[in-house]
């Protein structure tokens, strides 16, 4: 039997990650959205695509939550976008609201699903989701390192010339300007990255790396990425769909991992069936262990946010 996964929000990052879905065959989408004609219009037009693609994946378009019963994998990707000139941190409390009464609904329709938010600002809504639903901090993670990696790892490839497909790069921390690009662990077909750009290239495309978000919302004055959130929601909904067990750097509960002590952020994590499988722990030095608590600080700081206007004890 195919899985069905729930996608909550129509709009460009839910559409994108539905069409990368359908595109793989992975599954059928529930594609949901507030506006149901705009989810009705854009699944029927994703439908017209499955005969070009030779997929038998399917896809419908609703506004009632009930659609998602049955659904093993949630992507909630609800809320307003950036716009120039705007941190994802300055989208906390509309986008709270939000994340609220969709949460409850998916708690009432799809309780046992795992669930990817991406709703921003990231790693404040996947602890306000956890908080929210009280299911298993397995059972809720969040997209935005699967999405800085991915950039990190273009820049690298593209400064090197060479196909992305042979670099590996992993990213710590929040998703945004105090993300922690991973220098060390940054490998070209298994070579240290830093070896052959150099130590001024690298940093320079760290820097790149964490304000890839912020060019692209320059850029396109409203909204902000989706083409390549999109492909990376289908990648961790797959590991999930598949059991892959593959390694994706997602917004997770960190309690004893990296002597946080219970914060939401982005680490390696192994992806399966269950949701997540455990916590990846690198052994990081002085210096990333410094950058990675001054982006855990923040988020503990957007977690107090949350828990005030959530009137949630602390």
């Amino acid at each position: 039997m195919r899985n069905r996964i729930g996608i909550i929000g129509a709009g460009q990052v839910g559409a994108e990650a539905a069409n990368a879905l359908l595109h793989n065959d992975t599954c059928d989408v529930e594609l949901i959205d507030i506006n149901e004609g705009v989810a009705r219009g854009k699944a029927l037009d994703l439908s017209h695509c499955s005969s070009l693609r030779k997929s038998s994946a399917a896809i419908t378009g609703a506004s009632d939550f009930s659609a998602l019963k049955g659904c093993s994998v949630l992507v909630i990707t609800a809320g307003l976008p950036r716009k120039p000139g705007m941190s994802r941190d300055d989208l906390l409390l509309v986008n709270l609201r939000i994340v609220a009464e969709v949460c409850s609904q998916c708690l009432r329709y799809a309780p046992d699903a795992v669930w990817i938010m991406v709703t921003n600002p990231l790693d404040a809504m996947t602890y306000a989701a956890w908080k929210l639903s009280g299911k298993a901090p397995a059972t809720v993670l969040g997209m935005a390192g699967a999405l800085d990696a991915a950039r990190f790892k273009w820049l690298l490839a593209r400064q090197c010339k060479v196909s992305a497909d042979v670099v590996q790069a992993v990213v710590l921390g929040s998703h945004g300007e105090l993300m922690v690009p991973l220098v060390r662990f940054a490998t070209v077909a298994g070579i240290p990255a830093v070896a052959l750009l150099g130590e001024p290239a690298m940093q320079d495309i760290v820097r790149q790396t964490a304000n890839a978000g912020n060019e692209l919302v320059s850029l396109l004055q409203s909204g902000s990425a989706y083409y390549a959130a999109g492909s990376a929601i289908a990648g961790m909904v797959e590991a999930v769909v598949y059991d892959t067990h593959q390694v994706i750097c997602s917004s997770v509960l960190c309690r004893k991992e990296y002597g946080l002590g219970g914060v939401f952020i982005g680490v390696p994590v192994v992806l399966g069936a269950a949701g997540v499988e455990r916590v990846v722990e690198l052994d990081i030095n002085k210096e990333e262990r410094e950058a990675f608590g001054k982006a855990a600080d923040h988020v503990r700081n957007m977690q107090r946010a949350v828990d005030r206007f959530l009137d949630f004890p602390g």
